[in-house]
Formats: structure tokens, sequence, C-alpha cells
């Protein structure tokens, strides 16, 4: 096992845990050169550090992964596809075409490490049980998590939704009860968590890295007329309505889970569904955004 040779480092430090799954975190990158060396140093500084995913696997439960995931694997160990049939391949791939994931996530289950590949992103875990059995992840944030959970796609309540909340017309949810492995350029203590009993939460931009699968997600005016809306100088806000939880990242990038462009990915080292992604901030069309001016005035 990896446990001696690796966590018993003065360089490596688990950052957090739950569950059989372990997030290792390098304090500093020593794999360097003389060219390579002073801009380490200033990453380490600033916490820009590599990270890694390590699920100690018991055999109780297998866990699925974003496809290109999996660095190394040690004991017995199988993977899977995950593909149940022709449909269910048909199924997942006209899905990864709307929420930018991949078609198929490979299936791991047995006894011994699995360990993913490094990433600058920072890697959340969380339990379904605090989303009350159902999550909406922004495009980017899957990683991993146990077999037991649901994928599913869900589509915004309106077109304006998708063209206005840069949240896009689908998104990846996931269902029923488990652990769950995020990436995202926001540390876990950096995220503003909203806890919502029968309430109202409106955002100004697609800053909302995940919310319950309970809560309404519209898009609507800041305020109730078109002069008004115009003076605050708001426009349109994300609405968040009912019961349930919200993340919210304090930055904005190009797309709330902070992706980019393949240049940007591959300089940092990321990998699962954040890497190799596209801006995906516009995907309505012109149609939605004509649909969307009409609501503006409604």
């Amino acid at each position: 096992m990896v446990t001696s040779s690796l966590l018993n480092s003065e360089n490596v430090v688990i950052k957090s845990q739950l569950g059989e799954m372990q997030v290792v975190e390098y304090a500093k990158d020593m794999s360097v050169n003389m060219h390579s060396s002073k801009r380490e140093y200033y990453a380490a500084q600033m916490n820009i550090n590599r990270r890694q995913l390590l699920i100690n696997m018991s055999g109780n439960v297998g866990y699925t992964l974003q496809a290109g995931a999996m660095q190394w694997m040690s004991g017995n160990i199988q993977m899977g596809s995950g593909v149940k049939g022709v449909g269910d391949f048909l199924g997942k791939f006209v899905a990864s075409k709307v929420t930018k994931e991949s078609a198929v996530k490979p299936e791991y289950v047995g006894n011994g490490q699995l360990m993913l590949e490094p990433t600058y992103r920072h890697i959340l875990l969380t339990d379904l049980a605090e989303w009350g059995g159902s999550v909406v992840l922004d495009d980017g944030l899957f990683l991993a998590c146990q077999t037991g959970i649901q994928h599913k796609v869900v589509a915004r309540s309106n077109v304006t939704s998708a063209v206005f909340g840069g949240e896009g017309l689908f998104n990846l949810s996931l269902n029923g009860s488990g652990i769950v492995a995020l990436e995202s350029i926001v540390p876990r203590e950096e995220l503003f968590e909203f806890e919502l009993n029968n309430d109202v939460l409106k955002i100004d931009g697609n800053m909302a890295v995940a919310w319950s699968g309970s809560l309404e997600f519209t898009v609507e005016k800041s305020a109730k007329g078109l002069i008004s809306s115009a003076v605050s100088g708001e426009g349109f806000v994300n609405v968040y309505r009912g019961t349930g939880k919200v993340w919210m990242a304090p930055v904005l990038g190009h797309g709330s889970a902070g992706v980019t462009n393949q240049a940007e990915n591959a300089s940092a080292g990321n990998t699962g569904s954040a890497a190799g992604k596209v801006d995906t901030v516009s995907k309505g069309g012109t149609l939605g955004k004509i649909a969307g001016v009409l609501d503006f005035f409604s």
C-alpha cells in the first residue's frame, strides 16, 4: 500500500477526509528544476498546491470517476464501463453533449487503493445527505462519487435562466445517498454557504457552484419595473427559491467552476471534468436570447 511511502512524508498532508476518500495535498512541489523552481515557490506561498484524491476501497462500495481521472490503483480492484447496454450508452452520450460531462464514467469495485490524477484545483468532499439527497452541479465540478449515486440531467425551468443565468440549459444532478468529490477553483473555507428554509436567494452572476435539487432556479429582473432594473445597474439576477442549500463562490470565473480554456487547464495540471473544458456561459443561442428579451419586458 502507498500509506508508508506517501502519507508519512513531511511534504504530504491529509487536507480532508470523508468516508473512504482522502484529499492528499503536497505542501510544496519538489519535482522542480532551475527554470521552474521560482514559479513553484511563489505558487506554494499562495496555496497553489498539487492535490490528489485517494480512495481506500474496502470492497463494501464501488466508485464512479470522471473519465481519465485515475492515475493508479493497487490491490484487487476491477474497472467497468458503467454502461448497461446500447440504450444506456446512447442516453449517456446525449446527456454528455448537453452537460459537457464525459459520456462514459468508469466504475471501480474491489479492495485496495485508488489514486486520482493530480490537480491544482481544490477537491471538495460532501455527503448527499447534506443536500437532502440531491445536488445540482455547475459545469466541470464532478470528479468522483460512490456508485450507488444516480446521475441525471436536469433542465432549467425556462430558457431565460439558461441565457441570462450563465448556468446553461442543462446541469448534472446527483441523487441518492453517498459521498461525492468535486473540483473547484475556490477552497471550501472560502465558499459562501446558504441554508434556505422556504426562502429566496438572489445572486448577481453565475457564482453558485452547487445547489440542492429541491430548489427552483430561475432568472428574474432585479427590480419589478424596467426603469428600476436599469437604474440599479443589476439587470438580471439568479434566483434560488425553496428549501435547501447553495454553495456560492466569492469570485466569478468563466462558469462558476472556474473553467476557462484548454491551455489553462493543461498548464495547471487539471484533471477530471475540469480538464479540457471551454467557457460554457453562453449556451442559449439566438432563440433563447430573443425569449429572454421578451421575458424582460413581460
